[in-house]
């Protein structure tokens, strides 16, 4: 490892065990800041950023990684682990632990906000209920990208001792439970002005924000009814997103662009029979020049990703199609309406709020729930890639799996950080792969 990665490591070791504050002797306390109502909004905003530069790209990469969306090509020996996978996989991997230790730092921060919001801001219910809700979705957000890595992991941060951990279906039902919680305090009482000129900006739109992850997390855990409720109630000519700058950089193109860390498959990670010829979003999110390393043909990255203050979407309305469509499938609805939800993604030429379009044929393939299931598989690894949510998609999906087959995911699970282990004694046996 270089120097500076190195000390970036040591410094990130500093953190295990879920012990997540560092103290600066010359500023305030963390109970300072949290006592007024100007630190309520510096630390949601703070939240929001530290999850968009640095969670969101440990999130992104590093299981795009583990999915085969993007190939790790540095000699950086972290990232060659990720790309290997499998059993070269090892516990003490700096991607992995930084994935964990950047998701629970956002759960830490978000539980700091819930606890003191109600005091803090007790004169002003509209804004308080905003800044709690606010914090519920990026605790619920955390949580979720945690469930995506890792077969448990702890529903809260312990700053005095060890956490204890619980399973995936537990963590996304408290997920579901504050994104819940979140709706019904700003559906109750309608955000202030002040709220979102003060803490979101005009390009965060914490509402329909909340809706769409209700309808992420609850398609993940099965809950089709509450996964359609939600779907439906998300305005789909919104727009959110993550902004960035030249001093909060797009992570990944920091990563990906500049640090050279890595490259996105040709394919977009997916197997041949997956890609249709025409798919614009091959020309949205990948462009020339091609090379190959390793025998894999790998693509320059656009889309997202093609300059330092590039905004990253929170969602993709697109997404929220194919939610209602395999919500449908899977809870044996209608097969008619999938599909229209699919062809609504298929045959998209205009109106996207991020301009993203297929430009295919409607379907016309089987209309069984098998086949359909296959379809809105293809549908989001060309729609959703590089969002975090290959790794999920391709274990919910029953996509080929390790340790038989490493060509669609590397690993089922991640190992828990060492860090974590010699810290924490509660910390679970590792996954087998």
């Amino acid at each position: 490892m270089k120097p500076i990665r190195l000390f970036i490591f040591i410094a990130f070791l500093s953190l295990a065990g879920c012990q997540l504050d560092l103290t600066n002797p010359n500023g305030p306390t963390d109970a300072q800041v949290l006592s007024t109502r100007d630190g309520m909004i510096t630390s949601s905003i703070g939240m929001r950023q530290f999850y968009s530069t640095s969670a969101l790209e440990s999130l992104i990469l590093t299981t795009g990684t583990t999915a085969r969306e993007v190939k790790g090509i540095t000699t950086f020996t972290n990232i060659i682990e990720l790309e290997t996978g499998g059993t070269g996989l090892p516990t003490f991997n700096g991607n992995v632990l930084n994935l964990w230790l950047r998701m629970l730092r956002v759960m830490g921060m978000a539980e700091d906000i819930i606890a003191n919001a109600p005091t803090v801001l007790a004169n002003e219910p509209a804004f308080r209920n905003g800044i709690v809700a606010h914090a519920n979705l990026f605790k619920a957000m955390a949580l979720g990208g945690l469930a995506t890595a890792f077969e448990q992991l702890p529903l809260q941060t312990n700053r005095t001792g060890s956490v204890t951990f619980t399973d995936r279906k537990t963590a996304l039902t408290e997920a579901i439970r504050l994104l819940d919680e979140a709706a019904s305090l700003i559906g109750t009482t309608p955000l202030p002005a002040t709220f979102t000129s003060q803490v979101t900006g005009a390009d965060f739109d914490l509402v329909n924000t909340i809706q769409a992850y209700r309808a992420r997390y609850n398609l993940v855990a099965g809950n089709y009814a509450a996964a359609l409720t939600a779907a439906n109630a998300v305005n789909l000519t919104a727009r959110s997103q993550f902004v960035y700058n030249t001093q909060s950089p797009n992570p990944v193109y920091q990563q990906v662009q500049i640090s050279a860390n890595y490259a996105p498959r040709a394919n977009l990670g997916l197997p041949a029979s997956l890609l249709e010829a025409g798919d614009g979003r091959l020309a949205f999110y990948l462009t020339t020049p091609e090379r190959t390393v390793g025998g894999e043909a790998l693509r320059t990255l656009k889309g997202f990703f093609d300059a330092i203050d590039r905004p990253i979407p929170v969602y993709l309305p697109d997404e929220i199609r194919l939610i209602r469509a395999e919500a449908l499938v899977r809870s044996n609805g209608s097969l008619t309406a999938a599909v229209t939800d699919i062809n609504a993604v298929r045959t998209q030429q205009t109106g996207d709020p991020f301009g993203v379009y297929a430009g295919l044929p409607a379907y016309s393939g089987p209309v069984t729930a098998e086949a359909l299931l296959t379809e809105i598989y293809k549908q989001r690894g060309a729609e959703l890639f590089l969002t975090g949510q290959r790794l999920e998609d391709s274990r919910r999906f029953g996509r080929p799996a390790p340790p038989a087959n490493l060509t669609e995911r590397n690993r089922n699970f991640y190992p828990y950080p060492d860090q974590e282990r010699l810290t924490n004694p509660n910390t679970p046996a590792d996954p087998a792969i």
